[in-house]
């Protein structure tokens, strides 16, 4: 990393990033683009010219239209370079806008893609983008100066050190005001201004640095765009830190790729983005229940079934039992085969959960111990990552705690097969998912059966690993989900994700909020944590208190190094967190709607106020407040005494979940609530549909639903489920509340809860079931 605290242990990890060099007082190597020359212009509104730097070198610059929206820029000095990333997988597929133009006026040249316009200006050098009233998005930035004469920001241009290029870079104007979101799951505050977020996948030790293990290279701003760098190198953006005056971008690539993304909402610039990276991919209904571990500690076949046997009689909602580490041998992970001692019978355990209506998740990781027996052989059929020597990359992935391992190499397509017929039979004995734990452990020192660098391969071998793991998931059990730790550009593919080994604390539990805020702007829509955090264990009241943000979130796992069982803990405990788990499968109706309206829409489940309210400027420093969907607002308590300070969004009224009471928006709220609640709002006017409380989420359609109105007003929404979409109507005509509607679900029942202020309707008339 560039910094290191000071005064601490100098940790470092086999697979951390190297450092770019620092160059000394008056050493030369910066080419910055000072003009151009056009070279011509193609009818797919692409501009090509070639550009003199500072230096005397000429390298190409490219800017094209890449769909409605979208512009890429390009900066090479070979105009075929490609990343280096490019040989494992494709980032982006850039699009087409048939009706954009390029107009060429003098040294000027506009490249027009709808709703934005790249200015080129060619001597000197310089351009801008602004959209379709002619305000200016973002600008290219020269390069910030100091009183000393020290150059803080790399402008456009490239980078060399002994006359080899070691990084091309480019910085952009920040207007005061102008805020940044996004960068993939990042624990550190939700805007980044005056941070460095540096795209490197950490195994994280935790939720609250600025090491992840999810980077994204891809950021919103407030004034109404978003940036995308097609690289999987470890990209560094400095968010105004060496200087409030720019963002700066650092690509140790062999060219400089990014994309504008025009909004001016947040959503339109996620729907964009997600033309380019990738549609997500909404997991299975089921998955939308609780999922609950073994935990990470020695288990047995005969302790699963106790654990189900548990649930069931307790009435606690659950749709999938998740059996951790050792359901493989110690010492072997990950081999994918039972431990035959504590699971002789995996096949009639998988039957007899079944019947109860459980699903089963294996955890697994993409490492191969060397106490496996099956090491040697996929060392010798080159399965494995190798040293530049040739010889097998022996790694200690597991920080001194378990054996160092190999690391399986999925650019070797015979590898990729070889480790998904290790996958095969434990999905047709009735696994339903795999968590794919780790994959941030690639050496940059270490190279793959392609030839790729550790560098290039470290971000995106954990999409290779995932690919593999949804593809044969696919092929056997029909879904594509995965319950992934580490992602990267494009890793929305894989649903769903989760926030790793969080401390458990009520700062960790925070900070871990604003890590799924942060990926939930980077295009990520199905995310989730351990409920009571993964570290230590949690006090009852805590556990009470993050089974409440758990149930309120995308989706809901409890897990850690101690026990998460509800039973196991006080009486209180243990009511209030499966109180919590009652209310979710209440409001699963609303809850599998949002997610599939989130695949198809663009919005993230757990959303930042900023998502629906993109003009209210207090909505873009909210991090420990959200949306869950559009209709509900949490605010998780993170404080032993009940406290939490709410921020209610502007431009609309806001009914307390348990009162009743009416809240204007655009305002602070200071909120005290007792241990059983959580402050939860909804939306006045809100439609919300719910469903009888079942021990299961299953995969059937919803049966018939009861229909929450906040202030009994006419409304519409539209629902979606397995057997298609309904849009609900209703209209207030007086003291008569008539409901209709066009599509397969049934509304049974309609509620008004109390809504101070209003009156609710004496007679209701429903659909004819």
């Amino acid at each position: 990393m560039p910094y290191r605290p000071p005064l601490v242990s100098f940790e470092t990890f086999v697979a951390d990033p190297p450092d770019l060099p620092v160059r000394g007082p008056g050493e030369q190597g910066l080419s910055a683009l000072t003009r151009a020359e056009l070279i011509g212009t193609d009818p797919q509104g692409t501009v090509t010219i070639k550009g003199s730097t500072s230096s005397g070198e000429m390298l190409v610059a490219q800017v094209a239209i890449a769909g409605e929206g979208v512009i890429r820029v390009k900066l090479s000095q070979d105009p075929d370079a490609r990343s280096r990333s490019a040989a494992a997988t494709q980032l982006v597929s850039p699009g087409h806008f048939y009706a954009g133009r390029v107009e060429v006026d003098g040294g000027t040249i506009r490249v027009h893609a709808g709703s934005v316009c790249a200015e080129l200006t060619l001597d000197p050098w310089h351009l801008r983008f602004v959209d379709l009233t002619g305000r200016e998005l973002l600008a290219q930035h020269p390069g910030e100066h100091d009183i000393s004469g020290r150059l803080r920001t790399l402008p456009f241009g490239r980078s060399t050190v002994d006359g080899e290029a070691v990084a091309y870079h480019e910085s952009f104007a920040a207007p005061a005001e102008e805020k940044f979101v996004g960068f993939g799951e990042k624990f550190t505050p939700l805007d980044k201004r005056g941070q460095r977020p540096l795209m490197w996948n950490f195994d994280a030790f935790g939720a609250e640095s600025d090491r992840s293990h999810k980077a994204v290279p891809f950021y919103l701003s407030n004034r109404g765009y978003g940036i995308v760098v097609d690289s999987g190198t470890p990209i560094e953006f400095d968010v105004c830190q060496s200087t409030h005056s720019c963002v700066q971008i650092v690509v140790p690539d062999d060219l400089l790729d990014y994309y504008v993304i025009a909004g001016p909402t947040p959503v339109e610039v996620l729907r964009r983005f997600h033309r380019l990276t990738g549609a997500p991919q909404p997991p299975p209904k089921w998955s939308f229940g609780t999922w609950i571990s073994s935990g990470f500690f020695a288990d047995t076949q005969e302790q699963v079934l106790a654990r189900a046997a548990k649930i069931r009689e307790l009435n606690i909602p659950c749709d999938v039992l998740h059996l951790d580490c050792y359901w493989q041998t110690v010492g072997h992970w990950s081999d994918m085969q039972w431990d035959s001692e504590h699971f002789p019978d995996p096949a009639q355990l998988l039957r007899t959960l079944a019947d109860q209506g459980f699903r089963v998740c294996l955890w697994m990781n993409p490492y191969l111990s060397r106490q496996s027996p099956l090491f040697q052989a996929a060392a010798d059929a080159g399965y494995l990552l190798k040293r530049p020597d040739g010889s097998t990359y022996v790694a200690d992935v597991w920080h001194g705690t378990h054996p160092a391992s190999g690391i399986v190499d999925f650019t070797n397509p015979a590898a990729a097969r070889w480790f998904a017929e290790l996958l095969r039979p434990l999905l047709e004995q009735g696994v339903a998912v795999f968590k794919t734990d780790f994959a941030e452990g690639v050496p940059a020192d270490s190279v793959a059966h392609n030839g790729m660098t550790g560098v290039a391969l470290h971000n995106v071998y954990t999409l290779l690993f995932n690919d593999v793991v949804s593809d044969i998931t696919a092929e056997v059990a029909g879904h594509r989900m995965v319950w992934a730790r580490s992602s990267y550009l494009g890793g929305q593919r894989h649903a769903a994700q989760w926030s790793g080994d969080v401390k458990s604390s009520y700062p960790a539990m925070a900070s871990t909020l604003r890590g799924g805020l942060c990926h939930g702007l980077s295009g990520v829509p199905y995310w989730s944590h351990d409920v009571g955090g993964f570290n230590g264990p949690p006090s009852p009241d805590l556990y009470v208190r993050w089974a409440q943000f758990g149930a309120l979130s995308p989706l809901v796992r409890f897990h850690g190094t101690s026990t998460r069982l509800p039973w196991e803990f006080p009486e209180t405990a243990q009511q209030g967190a499966v109180d919590a788990l009652r209310l979710r499968y209440r409001l699963m109706p609303y809850l599998y709607s949002t997610a599939i309206e989130a695949a198809l829409g663009s919005a993230p489940m757990l959303r930042a106020l900023l998502i629906d309210s993109p003009d209210d400027p207090a909505a873009w420093r909210e991090e420990l407040t959200y949306r869950l969907g559009p209709d509900l607002l949490v605010a998780p308590i993170f404080d032993p005494s009940g406290e939490q300070t709410v921020y209610l969004p502007a431009g609309e009224s806001w009914v307390d979940w348990w009162t009743g009471e009416v809240h204007a928006g655009g305002g602070y709220l200071r909120v005290t609530v007792p241990l059983g609640q959580i402050p939860l709002f909804a939306r006045y006017g809100a439609l919300i549909p719910t469903a009888e409380l079942g021990d299961t989420v299953g995969e059937a359609p919803f049966p018939a639903l009861t229909l929450l109105s906040f202030g009994g007003e006419s409304g519409r929404m539209l629902l979606h489920d397995v057997d298609g979409d309904t849009v609900i109507s209703t209209a207030r005509d007086g003291d008569t509340f008539t409901v209709t509607t066009t599509g397969p679900a049934r509304v049974a029942a309609v509620e008004f809860p109390t809504t101070a202020g209003t009156t609710p309707p004496v007679y209701v008339n429903l659909p004819k079931l």
